[in-house]
């Protein structure tokens, strides 16, 4: 919300110096109190930080909200398939996790420095309470409802998968642990190439349509994934999975700052509340997987391609 006010550049700079500090904290954290701290301290600055510069980036081409979501979400898969690399040659080279937590607090603070050059405003920049109603008016829209939905539930063959994947592969699908941890790396590899191939294909088709041929191609990728047996089988679906799946957080995000033009901030702050919402909906599936089973409760994820197929609007 505040990130529709006139102070967006002041946040984004105190967010990069905070999201810094947190870092190095966490690398030279003593015990649990002071990891705490350092975490409460990264989480918030992680949103004034991170989601600000997303926002600015949103409204500087409005034109190209989904290309440039499809970039945002790429430089994200290659932390994400890189971060877990560079810790792990740390460790090889016996320097430990806090070396790299270390460096990322470096990094940050340069990054934060930069973005004095970003606008020092949102695109229509407004008092605070103006952009708190806004806020809460962007929340009784049906259209922004609709972005929200579809985010968290894609979000079920995204993170919610990821989080569910080595386990299901081990207890489940009774592979052994190793095959588990090659098959998440399957998944995030396949979801790193499946962002690059998305820059190309927006070139030529709608976002939107993309994302609901990519559901109808999910719809028969996923049941097969859980009903066939065997190693290479499931890896080869793993993996069209993480191809299939690209364009599911950036799309559906590009499509709710589009629902609020010149209102980025209220974007951010709704789909924040969306994702609230998300995690519960994390926590009523780990207790059904305790209840009834991992098995059965990874059925309950194809309601992500459904979801898609059902809300994605077919025009703009």
């Amino acid at each position: 919300m505040v990130g529709d006010t006139a102070r967006r550049r002041a946040l984004l700079v105190a967010g990069g110096v905070a999201f810094a500090v947190s870092a190095a904290w966490s690398a030279t954290a003593t015990g649990f109190t002071t990891l705490l701290v350092a975490l409460v301290i990264g989480n918030p600055a992680t949103g004034a930080f991170v989601s600000l510069a997303q926002a600015t980036l949103m409204d500087l081409a409005p034109a190209e909200r989904e290309r440039n979501m499809a970039r945002w979400t790429l430089a994200g898969s290659f932390g994400y398939v890189g971060g877990p690399v560079i810790v792990v040659v740390a460790l090889w080279l016996g320097l430990g996790w806090r070396v790299p937590l270390l460096l990322l607090g470096v990094i940050a603070l340069p990054l934060a420095v930069a973005a004095r050059r970003l606008p020092g405003r949102a695109a229509h920049a407004a008092a605070f309470r103006e952009s708190l109603g806004g806020t809460l008016r962007a929340l009784r829209r049906s259209d922004v409802l609709r972005w929200i939905v579809l985010l968290e539930a894609a979000d079920l063959l995204l993170d919610v998968f990821h989080g569910f994947l080595a386990l299901y592969l081990v207890d489940d699908a009774h592979l052994d642990a190793r095959w588990g941890a090659v098959g998440v790396g399957v998944w995030t590899g396949a979801g790193l190439a499946g962002d690059w191939l998305l820059l190309l294909v927006l070139r030529r088709f709608g976002g939107r349509r993309c994302l609901r041929a990519s559901a109808v191609a999910a719809l028969a990728v996923y049941p097969a994934f859980l009903l066939v047996g065997g190693v290479g089988p499931k890896l080869v679906l793993v993996a069209a999975l993480g191809l299939l799946n690209s364009g599911w957080y950036a799309i559906p995000k590009a499509g709710l700052y589009e629902a609020l033009p010149g209102e980025s901030g209220a974007a951010i702050a709704a789909g924040g509340i969306g994702g609230l919402l998300g995690t519960a909906v994390t926590l009523v599936l780990g207790v059904l997987a305790g209840r009834v089973g991992l098995g059965p409760t990874m059925w309950v994820l194809v309601l992500a391609p459904v979801a898609l197929l059902a809300g994605v609007p077919r025009r703009a």
